[in-house]
């Protein structure tokens, strides 16, 4: 029967694959508009009901999806596929079950849609308040990792957006599968499955025609390479939530705890390998260099392999040299940069001039010291005394998370339900009208 269900999907694909691609596309975000009219009239009950039911359904058909990523991994081994890349492909029987507790994570989140705020009696007697909206149909463009298409479709169905998902064409079977059981799970709670829609073509012509959608899209969130990211953000008409490099950094300062300062740093780095909240640069200050070996000792007994600037080679027998380009790579493996500065400024100014704004992190005892990094880092998660890779949004109580943005507007750092919704004014009054 999954075989039969297979040949179906390809059969699709195939028809997809024909005709044009941006009637295609523009088909899709029709049916995505329509449906976007009918979910923030949802109850709160049902959104919460159909998430409830896409996870069972996940769990019911988890050999299914663990079996369609098994020949994206094959299909990714035979293309030769960078390391960083397939380990973003992997999914397995735990990876389901992170899938399954984030969309119950999200369910049990307060729902935001029609939340009221600020209201205020104006002279006129009327009271004008802020309720807060979903912003519409959401497309995601994104590469690799699976589990991104069950992360931004609940968090964009509990935010009341209908949502187009467009995965990278090394996760096609994979992003299928998941999406088949999102569409059982959402007519198991009878609402509409266009709320959820996958693109089915791997035509590159379809992210550029999902660029330009802005008669039916209302923002767009690439989530992949640099490259890809720079296109869509330059060629995109649709508004685009972006997040482009994770070069994260840790600066150690002088007064640091060096068993703490060991823990962060190599955590920092190592917990997970292949992600953006992962540091690509560690920082330590010249007055606390003599932490550095132990630092390095640890790092190098997790495989990691150090580069540096002469100071820090000075300290550390076996590391390589660094350039200049090591400063503004995202390494995203076992890779790390390292640089002695000279106090907090020049750390700051090295994250300034190298970093991407994304995460960055101070190891310090000192209250003031820490407070002044706070408040001069100009990156979307900012820490004290933490790992930076804890900048996620499972971590920050979000449930999920459709991507971290670095940029300013609107959204910034992990973006979870409230990034994805707007507000409307309101105006309540008992029969007021207006004398100039």
């Amino acid at each position: 029967m999954a075989a039969a269900e297979n040949m179906r999907t390809e059969s699709r694909v195939d028809q997809v694959n024909r005709v044009d691609v941006t009637q295609y596309i523009r088909a899709l975000g029709q049916r995505a508009r329509l449906a976007s009219r009918e979910l923030p009239a949802l109850l709160a009950e049902t959104r919460a009901l159909a998430l409830r039911r896409i996870a069972a359904r996940l769990d019911a058909m988890r050999d299914a999806i663990i079996a369609a990523n098994s020949q994206d991994l094959a299909r990714a081994r035979e293309r030769e596929i960078a390391k960083p890349l397939l380990d973003r492909l992997v999914l397995d029987d735990a990876g389901v079950g992170r899938m399954i507790e984030g969309l119950r994570q999200v369910g049990d989140l307060p729902d935001p849609i029609g939340r009221i705020s600020d209201v205020s009696r104006r002279p006129s007697g009327i009271r004008v308040g802020r309720m807060q909206v979903p912003l519409g149909v959401v497309a995601i463009i994104y590469e690799s990792r699976p589990n991104v298409t069950v992360d931004a479709a609940s968090l964009c169905f509990k935010s009341g957006n209908a949502c187009i998902l467009r995965g990278g064409s090394e996760a096609r079977m994979s992003n299928r599968a998941i999406a088949r059981s999102i569409t059982l799970g959402l007519e198991d709670a009878d609402v509409n499955p266009d709320a959820v829609l996958l693109v089915e073509t791997t035509d590159r012509e379809a992210v550029s025609a999902l660029a330009r959608l802005d008669e039916f899209v209302d923002v767009l969130i690439p989530r992949g390479g640099k490259s890809l990211i720079e296109r869509i953000s330059r060629d995109a008409t649709v508004p685009v939530i972006k997040h482009l490099d994770g070069i994260c950094h840790v600066y150690i300062a002088p007064d640091a705890d060096p068993t703490m300062a060991l823990e962060i740093a190599v955590n920092s780095k190592t917990e997970k390998l292949a992600v953006c909240n992962a540091i690509e640069t560690l920082l330590i200050d010249a007055a606390a260099s003599s932490m550095l070996p132990s630092i390095a000792e640890g790092l190098h007994a997790r495989g990691i392999e150090l580069v540096g600037c002469e100071r820090s080679r000075a300290l550390v027998s076996n590391m390589g040299e660094a350039t200049e380009a090591d400063w503004r790579e995202e390494y995203l493996g076992a890779k790390l940069a390292v640089r002695v500065v000279d106090g907090m400024s020049a750390a700051i100014e090295h994250i300034h001039a190298y970093g991407s704004a994304h995460t960055d992190a101070i190891v310090t005892k000192d209250y003031a010291k820490a407070n002044e990094f706070l408040a001069r880092v100009d990156s979307a998660t900012v820490m004290v005394n933490a790992s930076t890779q804890f900048a996620d949004g499972f971590e920050f109580g979000l449930g999920a998370e459709i991507g971290i943005s670095t940029d300013k507007l609107h959204a910034r750092g992990p973006v979870g339900l409230d990034g994805l919704t707007s507000s409307k004014f309101i105006v309540l009054g008992d029969g007021q009208i207006r004398h100039r």
